[in-house]
Formats: structure tokens, sequence, C-alpha cells
């Protein structure tokens, strides 16, 4: 080691620890992230980085090299979530545009599921999604798509919905669950769908703070509570559950209470029984390891994982503890499974 290298920074516990990396991505001048709302591997560990930035999708190999970009001009209306199918084509959910589009990994457009600027009629006002008076079909304001081994792709619908949608490899919807409340069933924002290994559904229902589980017909299972704000479920080679969670520091609605002593933002790791086995973040944003406001995740083939997250100033701003928001917070943190 030189003298100007740092020791790496150790998260996690017990057998699952990782070194944190807030470094590791190597942007051409030019290029920013401003923030990084998704992340996602392909097959041959490529990492996909969707921001809201001139260029929305950014390539990288897996030490960091860039790539390529692509997605510019007027693609999307407002980037929220990415997802790389086992086939490689990429998946993006453009909340404000009301639809989900799939893409080549280069960036050439296949399919797009809803109609860009038309959502469904669910009486919501604005994104408060307390509003809502009903839910309805595909989309409004959706938040991750999902795709299976089989092809099925699972939409989380989302900011101005309270649905899951299940389509056909050609689009063609195939079943729709879920309504506003905090019942089983029930949704306050379900910002993130996952189908696990073993067929369950995964809805990560952010503002419920807890993950609900269904079978494939929409049945509720059950649910984890011991998550704050969860914005996205992945799972990994090892079998777990790997859980961003985004806290209370930001996408806070009006008169929206914050518990005392609210947990910081996030990683959670569960076992299929929904365990805790690890989990790390801290008080501390700007530190490496730390979260301002986890809202992307994602495994490769190694088992390391990237996080990427929202950042303060383009959101309303809560401080519970009274701490003005950093300004130098890492956007994208790579953790190298040890």
């Amino acid at each position: 080691m030189t003298d100007n290298q740092k020791d790496p920074v150790i998260v996690g516990s017990g057998d699952i620890q990782f070194e944190a990396y807030d470094d590791w991505a190597k942007l051409p001048d030019g290029l920013e992230f401003k923030e990084g709302v998704g992340v996602a591997c392909d097959s041959h560990d490529r990492v996909y980085v969707f921001s809201r930035s001139k260029n929305p999708v950014m390539v990288f190999e897996r030490d960091g090299t860039f790539v390529s970009s692509w997605g510019d001009g007027d693609t999307f209306v407002r980037p929220h979530s990415i997802y790389v199918a086992p086939d490689d084509s990429v998946w993006c959910a453009d909340d404000h545009g009301h639809v989900v589009h799939k893409f080549t990994p280069d960036g050439q457009l296949l399919m797009t599921l809803g109609e860009r600027g038309v959502a469904s009629d669910t009486g919501v006002e604005g994104m408060d999604f307390r509003t809502m008076k009903q839910a309805a079909g595909p989309f409004n304001l959706p938040t991750h798509p999902h795709v299976t081994v089989d092809g099925d792709v699972w939409v989380s619908d989302g900011y101005g919905n309270a649905q899951i949608h299940k389509f056909s490899s050609d689009g063609k919807l195939l079943l729709s669950f879920g309504e506003p409340g905090t019942g089983e069933g029930q949704f306050g924002v379900p910002h993130g769908v996952m189908v696990s290994s073993e067929g369950l559904v995964y809805v990560s229902d952010r503002e419920n703070s807890r993950i609900q589980r269904f079978d494939q017909d929409g049945k509720f299972v059950d649910m984890w509570t011991d998550v704050a704000r969860p914005c996205l479920t992945v799972e990994g080679k090892d079998g777990l559950i790997y859980v961003a969670e985004v806290g209370w520091r930001v996408g806070m609605y009006h008169g929206q209470a914050v518990p005392d002593n609210p947990p910081p933002a996030r990683v959670g790791v569960f076992t299929k029984k929904g365990e805790l086995v690890a989990r790390w973040g801290g008080e501390n944003p700007p530190d490496v390891g730390s979260f301002w406001a986890a809202h992307g995740i994602s495994i490769d083939s190694h088992g390391d994982i990237y996080v990427s997250e929202v950042r303060p100033g383009l959101y309303e701003l809560k401080k519970p503890q009274g701490n003005e928001a950093p300004t130098d917070i890492p956007v994208l943190q790579k953790f190298v499974r040890i």
C-alpha cells in the first residue's frame, strides 16, 4: 500500500462483509451522475447506472472503466429505475412519463409499456399517494420493472397508483393487484418489485415501511417490517435478500410523520424467512459505506453490490436530527464481497 492509499472500509457483519468504495466508477470529463436513481448489472457484469442527467444511462465495466452512455434528449421525462433482464435487455421506468421502456444494451428502443404522458385514473393529486381515490390499471408514475427468466415483466406502480402489474414478454397485461391502504395486499407507494428464485413476489411497500410477499396470483403470503422505507429488493446467488432502505431523509410528503430516532438510510440483508443477518449504513452520509438515501441496488455474479443514491436538494428535505444536508455524498458505491 502506498502512502496516499486509504485502508478499505469494511461493512457488514459475520460472514456477510464487504469492502466499500465510493470512487469506483471512472466518469469521463463532461459527464456527471447528479443523482443515481437506479443501477443494474448484466450477464457480463457490466453495470448500468440510471441518472437524472444529460446522459441518463451510463455503462461501466466491472472495474469501473466507462463503456458508453445513451438515452439523452427526450428519451425520458424523468428517470426512476432500471433493470437488466436475463436476456440482457435493459428496462427503464420513466415515472413522470408513465411508461416502462425496453432497450437493447446499446440503447435501441424495442418496446414501450404504457402510453407516454398518459396516466391512469387513480384520482391522485400530484405525487401524493395519500390523495389517491382508487387503484387503476397501468400506469400512474411507475417505479420499477423486473423481468423473470421466463420473460414475464412485473412492474410496481407506484407513486400515483397502488398496484403491481404482470405482463407477458410481448407486452400483454396478464394480472394486476393491490389497492391504496395499510392492510394486507394494500400499498403506500409500491416502490419496487422482485420475483425470487422460489417464485415469490416481493413488493417494497415504501411508505408503509414493510416488504410484502405474494404468490404469483397476487395472494398475500406474509410481510417483513424490520425495514426503513424500503425502495428495492434483490436476490443474491447466496440466496439472501438485499434491501435498499432509503430512510427518512428524502422523498417525504408534507405533514408526514417521522418516527422518533429514525434509522439512517442503509442496506439490510435477510434470509428468505425474513431473518436479518447483516446491515450497514450510518449517520454520516459523506463517509464511505454510509448512505444519504439508498435508492437503487444490484448484485453482480461475483456477489459484489452496487448501491445508487438520490441526492439532497432535489426534494423537500427533512432533517429530523437538525443537521444540514451534506453536499459531498456519494452517488454510487460499490461493495466488494470479502
